[in-house]
């Protein structure tokens, strides 16, 4: 029970590796607040944990939205030990001649802009007290794809925002750090993953031959969030099944 008397917020806890890693810290002893767009979401999450759970409704592109988000926290729970900030959407699979300037911006505010408003408001929580935060980033973060000009840019942003935050705030024993997950069975890879055709193709890229479980990220996660990583700091993981070591 690494987690005893820690309090954990995840944004986008409402499914997919955000609901994994919420029930995983719980059942390692965690109190977990999760966060999502999605109230109903978030609070059928919270139904089923085995600890003590919270769940609240946010805007992770709202900086006031994201600063109600870490002070309910605050008041729910008395402190702040960890935050998973992984809310997210997929990009728009258009090439740049195709994308347009609102697909752009959305991409970015939700998937860049919302880690900086997140990291600002947790840091300031876990400032006379340290702790440890954990980016959701992702293998488009470290290499390029192609149709995948907004998502690869917010997510490269990510992996950079993370590193320069670190040294920030490692002096106030603030730990940051990013996983950098690959093709991950979630409701974002669902319409891909349900034309066999694209399925396979997309399998046989991955040397272990299967795309990951959100459970699978989760662990990493809570290594990262964990006293056990208290030497890893500015890190951005890919947990992808061997695909960019090609």
């Amino acid at each position: 029970m690494r987690f005893n008397g820690k309090t954990v917020l995840i944004t986008g806890g409402g499914s997919g590796i955000g609901a994994a890693t919420a029930r995983k810290f719980a059942d390692h002893g965690a109190q977990v607040a999760i966060a999502d767009i999605d109230m109903g979401a978030a609070e059928a999450v919270a139904a089923t944990m085995s600890g003590k759970a919270s769940a609240v409704q946010v805007d992770v592109t709202d900086p006031a939205s994201v600063n109600a988000m870490v002070q309910h926290v605050v008041d729910r729970f008395g402190r702040l030990d960890c935050a998973f900030n992984n809310a997210g959407i997929g990009g728009a699979h258009k090439t740049i001649f195709e994308l347009d300037h609102d697909e752009w911006r959305r991409t970015i505010d939700v998937n860049l802009s919302s880690v900086f408003h997140c990291l600002k408001a947790e840091a300031e929580a876990m400032r006379d007290r340290g702790g440890a935060i954990v980016n959701t980033a992702s293998v488009s973060g470290i290499i390029a794809t192609p149709r995948g000009t907004e998502y690869c840019a917010a997510k490269h942003g990510v992996v950079g925002l993370t590193k320069s935050a670190a040294l920030d705030l490692i002096s106030h024993g603030i730990r940051v750090n990013a996983v950098c997950p690959g093709a991950t069975d979630t409701r974002l890879l669902a319409r891909a993953m349900g034309n066999t055709v694209l399925a396979d193709h997309l399998k046989s890229m991955i040397p272990i031959g299967r795309i990951a479980h959100p459970d699978e990220i989760a662990n990493l996660v809570l290594f990262l969030a964990s006293d056990e990583a208290s030497y890893v700091v500015g890190q951005c993981i890919a947990v992808d099944g061997g695909a960019i070591v090609q």
